[in-house]
Formats: C-alpha cells, sequence, structure tokens
C-alpha cells in the first residue's frame, strides 16, 4: 500500500503507543499507521521495536512510524522517554498506555517496587502525568489504558500499594487493572476540557503477555491461550477508542468490545481513586 491510499482521518495526529512490539500493541500500531497517523511506538529490545517500526511504514505505506527505546518498568526510564518525546514532537493528541504483564514470580523492579505495579500503573501514571502538559496543548486529545475484566474482585489499599503480604502473581495483575480504572476515573476528573481519559478490556487475546514468565508457566499459558481471541481481535476497542469521532467527548468510561460498560464497584469508589493518586504521585516523586 503506498501513502496516497492510506485514510486521511488522522493525518494531524500524533500517536504515543507503550507495549507497541507486540499483541495488540503492535495491531494497534499498526492499524492507526494505516488511519495516516504519525504513530511513536516505545519497545524494550532496539531491535525488535526497529523491527517493527520499519514493518508497520512498510505494510502501510506511512513513512511517519518513529520509535522510543526504554524499560518501563524502570521510572527513571519513564522519564527519560518522556523528555524524548517533548524534544523530538511537538504534539500528542493520543497516548495509549498498553505496556503491562503479569508476573506469576515475585520480582522487585530496579526503583524497589513490586514488579506488576511498577509496570502496570506506576509506569503509565508517570508518564501520562509528564505528558499532560502537551496533551492540553494538542486538544482535543485522549488518554487511552488496557485494563482488564480481571479486575473485578480485586481490591486496592491506596495506603500499602507495594506491600509485602504473600506473593500470588494474578491478585496482583488484578489490582494492578483495577488501578488503571480508578486511575482513568479520576484523570478525567483532574484534566481540563479538551483532553478525553478512558480505558478498556481487550479480551483475552492471544499474545506472549504471559510467557515472559518461563519455566511451567509458558506451556501451561500456551495451553490456556487456546481459547483466546487475535491480537486483531483484541485490538478493536482501542483502535476504535483512539480514532473514532464517536468517542471524541466521551471521557471516564470502562469499555469492552467498543461500547461503554460496567466496571466493579471497588473501581467506581472515587475516594479509593483520589486517595491512589495522592499515593501514585508521591511513590513516582511527582510531589
Amino acid at each position: 500500500m503506498n501513502s496516497t491510499a492510506m485514510t486521511q482521518s488522522l493525518q494531524d495526529q500524533t500517536i504515543l503507543i507503550t507495549g507497541a512490539t507486540s499483541g495488540i500493541g503492535r495491531i494497534t500500531a499498526r492499524e492507526l499507521a494505516r488511519k495516516g497517523a504519525q504513530v511513536v511506538i516505545v519497545g524494550r529490545n532496539p531491535d525488535k521495536t526497529q523491527s517493527v517500526a520499519s514493518e508497520i511504514q512498510r505494510s502501510t505505506g506511512n513513512p511517519r512510524v518513529a520509535m522510543m527505546v526504554g524499560d518501563l518498568s524502570d521510572l527513571s526510564e519513564v522519564r527519560r522517554i518522556a523528555a524524548e518525546f517533548l524534544q523530538r514532537f511537538d504534539r500528542l493528541n493520543v497516548l495509549i498506555n498498553n505496556a503491562g504483564a503479569v508476573f506469576f514470580t515475585h520480582r522487585i523492579s530496579t526503583d524497589g517496587f513490586e514488579m506488576t505495579l511498577a509496570l502496570n500503573h506506576l509506569s503509565p501514571f508517570l508518564l501520562t502525568n509528564l505528558l499532560l502538559e502537551r496533551l492540553n496543548s494538542s486538544t482535543p486529545a485522549r488518554v487511552i489504558s488496557v485494563s482488564s475484566m480481571a479486575h473485578w474482585g480485586a481490591h486496592v489499599n491506596p495506603d500499602n500499594l507495594n506491600g509485602s503480604r504473600t506473593y500470588w502473581g494474578w491478585r496482583a495483575y488484578s489490582q494492578s487493572k483495577l488501578m488503571n480504572i480508578l486511575f482513568t476515573r479520576e484523570l478525567a476528573r483532574r484534566v481540563g476540557s479538551g483532553v478525553t481519559a478512558n480505558c478498556l478490556h481487550p479480551g483475552f487475546v492471544a499474545t506472549n503477555f504471559g510467557k515472559s514468565n518461563g519455566g511451567i508457566f509458558r506451556p501451561l499459558w500456551s495451553l490456556v491461550e487456546l481459547a483466546a481471541i487475535s491480537p486483531e481481535q483484541g485490538a478493536k476497542t482501542s483502535i476504535y477508542l483512539a480514532s473514532s469521532p464517536e468517542v471524541a467527548e466521551v471521557t471516564g468510561q470502562y469499555f469492552v468490545d467498543c461500547q461503554p460498560q460496567r466496571s466493579s464497584p471497588e473501581s467506581t469508589n472515587d475516594d479509593t481513586g483520589r486517595r491512589l493518586w495522592e499515593t501514585s504521585v508521591n511513590l513516582t516523586g511527582l510531589a
């Protein structure tokens, strides 16, 4: 496909996507590039990130695909990526917080946080806040965070996010996905007009998402994935929220299959959301 064949609807848009070298992030980046947007992908591995950026350029005919490399579980890397973006790009119309993982064994990040908390919550919280001024100056703008139906049944104590209870990987993941929704709702309340914040459940998607744990978890995850949907199906709601005029003024919502849906009662507790925000400000050094 050449550039003249691209959809023109997003020609004036600059979109930043984290976790864009595989799974739904990669598909989301490709399809938004196909619609004509300038897409900036963030990946952890330099060679793979370059390869994905080049593949998206070739397959869409859109040369405006840029890349940045960093480990988003490291908050200093998040700060560096934000600073690099602000230096290189004068607009940010859509920020898609897509990067995330489940860790079945207890790991500690460079900053001393439990790894799931670091990557799935503190990283997008910090990145969004560091780029908020650019989003505000680029209105209309959108912030989209990939959550999960796994948030149902989870509970969060904002006063003890990095608690040392017995570690269970799925519980930590579920809590982080609950934090994504609480963050989205609180962000929607705090940002000025012209910036929207929404989150989504992509469905259970067949990706490398759970395979990084290795050992017995890799073949087990492969078996579970037999019931999963494709990354193309899983990316539909992210693409919809990033590009559809239908949701241009919708904010603070949780989407499933491109439709707003009810999230858990815990996720709509505004007091918990406010306390989570305040604690996250302190943990990320934004205070």
